[in-house]
């Protein structure tokens, strides 16, 4: 059976929020919140690491116990210490705790006092507004939860794009294994590579007599079959995701491909074009009148109507069309234009690398410079650094960076902007670093004027180099600040100082709408992994795919500069 570390990660992650549900040691939750953490960035398959026999209990917040319940998880398909907890407490719980405004201990309340258990339940409790009358809660709190049900409720299911991918991977070489199948893709949003996918689209072409419908309906992660064709077939997997597969003609491969990868939008603006010149376009081909002029690439297909070719990233009815007709489209940034990161953790507080290591691993990658980013105090849930700490990891930088040859490791922190505007460290420490990472983590809910006024006075400090994160959403968790961004750019414009495109895959943030902005502003961004481990580093991907969404080419970006070239850009004028 292939289980997949986001499987197993969220298993864990349900645990840990069950087990918070209950009141449970606190070393204990965090340790299945860590080892979700860990799994969730790692770059290999946990199944592929045990079936090449190596020791899981290795990993960073994996010991002995976790790593015999992954191994169990892996054979089984199963979690039995989770259907346990399961019994005490309803599952349906975790699902509230997703909600903007309910931790674990809110939850409790919920449950204990009003046998609140699902989210039908929260939504007729606070209908009946008997929420407001619980201790801590109050009126404006039930509100908020109304307006989240309703939001919900108006969203269809997606899933990050990180979760996807080891998942539609996995199900491209089962199916590139299929005697006769020639090539197999995956279109749809997957290939334009949005931050959310809704389902999959996967496309092939094979030889006559192949078995590929047969087999790809019994793949081992396939929960139902939805229907069976003999050129389309739908299931769902495990994990909800409905997987449609198309058998699709040779002489019509770049067609089919072109057609399941556009937005809809995309589409029909390129099918009016075709119209104009009286020609139509299907999945099929480019066809004038009942002949097939174009369709085995989608070079062709594009061609036929006058266009150059445009990346997938592009095709959302931007202005790609437009410029594609002009020949203006831009170069778009690619991973190996990346020179450094500069928004990574260590040991010193919430990573799980030393710097050594993170340095290390920056330097497998052919990086050129790497920047320690770690917390500032403020950040007390990571064990932040005061003064004095931060002092000493600046020698220990000075001494690795004399030890270490072909990577410079950057002197930075990630210090957090307080709600006066005021950054958590002093200007005499500040000062001594390469830059500084600023971001907020506390007072997501302000107003969007004072968020906004917030934000911009910190930018007033000299020592203010990059925005991190700068709308703090998560995806499918959290909302975007109330922050009026066109202001904070012109702000960061006029100071000198950037914004980031964090690549985390719960953040993705900056939105590739704000990426376009920036880019029309004239406002260099940073792609930054903000990596918590080594394997983190291998996000940059992520962040890169988000940059070319928003039309990013090389010279919009930081940090596909040299050292020297980056270090003129990083001081203030």
């Amino acid at each position: 059976m292939t289980v997949h570390n986001a499987e197993i990660a969220e298993m864990f992650d349900r645990m840990a929020i069950l087990l918070e549900i209950q009141g449970a040691n606190p070393f204990r939750v965090r340790a299945y919140r860590n080892a979700a953490r860990t799994l969730g960035g790692l770059p290999r398959s946990v199944s592929d690491m045990l079936c090449e026999g190596e020791d899981l209990s290795k990993l960073p917040d994996i010991g002995k116990d976790l790593a015999g319940k992954i191994a169990d998880i892996v054979e089984t398909g199963q979690f039995a210490a989770l259907r346990d907890v399961e019994r005490e407490v309803p599952a349906g719980l975790v699902e509230l705790t997703r909600l903007p405004g309910l931790g674990a201990t809110r939850v409790r309340v919920l449950y204990e006092e009003l046998g609140v258990s699902d989210i039908g339940g929260l939504r007729r409790a606070a209908k009946s507004q008997r929420i407001r009358e619980l201790r801590g809660f109050g009126a404006k709190t039930e509100q908020r939860i109304l307006d989240a049900l309703s939001r919900r409720a108006q969203e269809e299911r997606r899933y990050k794009l990180a979760d996807v991918e080891p998942i539609a991977n996995s199900y491209v070489r089962y199916l590139e294994a299929i005697p006769g199948v020639k090539e197999v893709i995956v279109a749809g949003s997957y290939r334009r590579r949005k931050e959310t996918v809704g389902d999959l689209d996967i496309l092939v072409t094979c030889e006559k007599g192949s078995p590929v419908m047969e087999t790809f309906v019994e793949y081992d992660e396939v929960d139902a079959v939805v229907s069976k064709g003999t050129t389309r077939s739908t299931v769902l997997l495990r994990s909800g995701l409905q997987v449609d597969l198309r058998v699709v003609a040779q002489v019509s491969y770049g067609a089919a491909l072109y057609y399941f990868t556009g937005s809809k939008a995309h589409n029909i603006a390129v099918r009016t074009i075709a119209v104009k010149k009286k020609l139509k376009i299907n999945e099929y081909g480019v066809f004038k009148g009942k002949r097939r002029v174009a369709g085995a690439t989608e070079t062709e297909v594009f061609k036929a109507v006058g266009l150059h070719y445009i990346e997938p990233e592009l095709r959302e009815d931007r202005g790609e069309i437009e410029a594609a007709r002009k020949n203006r489209l831009p170069h778009l940034v690619s991973v190996g234009d990346v020179r450094g990161d500069l928004h990574v953790h260590t040991t010193a507080t919430d990573g799980r690398h030393s710097l050594k290591r993170m340095a290390e691993a920056a330097k497998e990658l052919g990086y050129e410079y790497l920047a320690i980013t770690d917390h500032s105090k403020r950040v007390v849930v990571a064990h932040g650094m005061d003064e004095k700490r931060l002092r000493k990891q600046l020698a220990a930088i000075d001494r690795l960076n004399e030890e270490l040859r072909g990577v410079r490791v950057l002197k930075g922190v990630e210090v957090d902007i307080l709600e006066s505007g005021k950054l958590d460290l002093s200007d005499s420490i500040l000062e001594q670093l390469d830059l500084t990472v600023c971001a907020i983590h506390t007072g997501l809910g302000l107003s969007r004027e004072r968020q906004t006024e917030r934000i911009i006075r910190a930018m007033d400090n000299p020592h203010f180099t990059i925005l991190a994160h700068p709308t703090g959403r998560l995806i499918n968790q959290r909302a975007a600040c109330d922050v009026d961004m066109e202001r904070v750019m012109q702000a960061a414009l006029e100071r000198g100082c950037y914004l980031e495109l964090n690549a985390q895959p719960d953040r993705l943030d900056l939105d590739d709408a704000h990426c376009r902005m920036a880019k029309d502003m004239g406002l260099k961004l940073a792609i930054s992994t903000d990596a918590h481990t080594a394997d983190n580093l291998s996000y940059m991907r992520f962040g890169v795919d988000q940059a070319r969404r928003g039309w990013l080419e090389p010279e919009d970006v930081l940090n596909t500069r040299s050292w020297r070239k980056l270090q003129k850009l990083l001081v203030r004028l």
